[in-house]
């Protein structure tokens, strides 16, 4: 019986450490610089910039981590697509932004076409998926 309980406390032991050291890189990992191809939104420019055109509108915040994981992905699809943008707009400077577009989980990207929502994503995505959405949309 003593046997046992000592191997699930070492079991979560290791469990723990690992959670805590993977937890630590991810957060101390350093932000990625984004293309000159994505325009930064603020609640300012916002309604000028999705009218007229299709945009991907990243929202997003320096806090959270599968955020900085799809910087480069956004950054390798506004190089990638053409006569369509990319923007980003953080959701801790413009939260009046979020709010109107009822954005509850980050990141969430949405699609305008001519200022009104087409598509919306949520969470991490691929490269290839995004490509998909846009061009679904184009």
């Amino acid at each position: 019986m003593n046997t046992t309980l000592i191997i699930i406390i070492a079991v979560f032991s290791v469990l723990a450490i690992l959670f805590f050291s993977l937890r630590a890189k991810i957060k101390n990992t350093p932000p990625v610089k984004d293309s000159e191809k994505i325009i930064t939104l603020t609640d300012k420019n916002f309604q000028h910039q999705i009218n007229a055109k299709t945009i991907l509108v990243d929202f997003w915040a320096s806090w959270c981590a599968p955020c900085r994981m799809m910087a480069p992905v956004l950054n390798e699809v506004s190089e990638e697509i053409d006569k369509v943008f990319v923007g980003k707009i953080n959701i801790d400077e413009y939260q009046s932004v979020a709010a109107k577009y009822n954005v509850r989980n980050i990141p969430t990207m949405i699609i305008f076409k001519n200022g009104k929502e087409v598509d919306r994503i949520v969470g991490i995505k691929s490269k290839s998926y995004l490509l998909q959405q846009i061009n679904r949309i184009k």
